[in-house]
């Protein structure tokens, strides 16, 4: 059997699958390999290809809901979308430039299996939350199919939740099915210059709070605004940043309520739609660290706990960070060949606990550091027995999760 696996149809899938596990041989399940780099790295010696397993099978703009294969590229989804001014309301990050990658080269099902989200997390979820329906191919070489193509749907146990976020390990996704949601017909962003991160937490907790609706909020500190300054963004010293979309008299009206709600705690100003839209692409996508040398984490605490994490990780090390998610995810790179791994999961259980993904680092630092925060008993033991369930032989990307 080749050491590459190029599956062109779910049953060809199966096949492979069925090969592989009867003759106990790992596969790593890859589209365009542009998430290769996260997680732990893969011990097989075959790889599962679904590149050639692509196309948009379904698009029904009536009833705001897509389906396609697994290797379909995610820009080709987003492009079919845009033409029928629709989008994916979580707006997956695109983690192209941040490891090197040309951006837009991720696939729906490489989105699927990382369960990515955008900076508008707080307000519309993660591809977890859109995901109606599902084919995969388990480990045992069987297919099988849950959800539909609506969103009441209830045919059984929410498989397709479950497998988002397994990274490949527990089925290889064959088709994939989501909701989508018209375009706002615009947008602005409003920006606050010169808040300490306390301040950008206060404020941007009373604007999630509040009727205004706010798509997105996030923090950036003066060193990383310079940064992004340089991409050709607007900004001036610290920025916190509150997304608004809709159309364009609610945006004003809410941009009017916002800044009566904070007036007097830093420097308003607005960008417009299409410098709002360029900012927070680069937001989402960590272009701040993008190009460097630094590792970089990815860390998810309460909202009101980001501000807290980063002030206890820059008090034991040096280190650049910023907040996304209104507080609740913070980007932190570190300089040097030490990730800090047991800092910054002290820091994590220091503010009430959370987790903490090692996203970038070289492949020896990634076999040798928990990639991902570290399960408690229960949970790990119940995430062993789902793993035995779907994949019992082990053959789905061994050890990429660290097991």
């Amino acid at each position: 059997m080749s050491d590459t696996l190029s599956p062109r149809s779910a049953d060809e899938v199966r096949e492979a699958v069925q090969w592989a596990a009867a003759e106990e041989q790992p596969l790593e399940v890859l589209g365009t390999g542009s998430k290769r780099a996260l997680g732990r790295p893969v011990q097989a010696a075959h790889v599962l290809d679904l590149s050639a397993l692509s196309g948009i099978m379904l698009y029904e703009p009536a009833e705001l809901v897509i389906s396609a294969l697994a290797g379909t590229p995610l820009a080709e989804i987003e492009a079919a979308l845009d033409a029928h001014n629709q989008e994916l309301a979580f707006d997956p990050i695109d983690y192209g430039a941040l490891l090197g990658h040309a951006p837009g080269a991720g696939t729906v099902g490489g989105m699927i299996g990382a369960n990515l989200a955008g900076s508008k997390r707080l307000k519309f979820g993660a591809a977890r939350d859109h995901i109606l329906g599902m084919e995969a191919v388990s480990g045992r070489g069987e297919i099988f199919k849950s959800g539909g193509r609506v969103v009441k749907n209830v045919t059984g146990y929410d498989l397709p939740r479950t497998l988002t976020g397994s990274w490949g390990t527990l089925a290889v996704a064959t088709r994939i099915t989501l909701k989508v949601q018209p375009r706002a017909e615009t947008e602005a962003t409003f920006v606050i210059s010169g808040l300490n991160p306390r301040e950008a937490t206060q404020a941007m907790t009373a604007a999630m709070g509040s009727s205004a609706e706010v798509s997105a909020a996030a923090h950036l500190p003066p060193e990383i605004a310079t940064v992004l300054s340089a991409h050709g963004h607007a900004l001036s010293g610290a920025a916190t940043l509150l997304q608004l979309e809709g159309f364009a008299s609610s945006v004003d009206y809410r941009f009017a309520a916002l800044k009566a709600l904070l007036q007097g705690g830093g420097t308003i100003s607005r960008l417009e739609a299409e410098a709002s839209r360029a900012l927070w692409r680069d937001v989402r996508d960590c272009r701040a660290f993008a190009g460097t040398d630094e590792l970089v984490w990815r860390i998810s605490v309460a909202p009101t706990a980001g501000a807290d994490f980063i002030a206890r990780v820059q008090a034991a090390f040096a280190c650049r960070a910023y907040c996304d998610w209104s507080g609740g995810l913070v980007w932190l790179a570190v300089s040097g060949e030490d990730p800090q791994a047991d800092a910054v999961r002290a820091a994590v259980a220091g503010v009430g606990g959370g987790h903490a993904m090692l996203v970038r680092a070289p492949a020896p630092l990634r076999t040798a550091v928990a990639v991902f925060q570290p399960q408690p008993e229960a949970l790990a033991a119940l995430s062993a027995r789902i793993k035995a369930q779907f994949d019992p032989h082990g053959v789905l990307n061994p050890g990429r999760m660290g097991s």
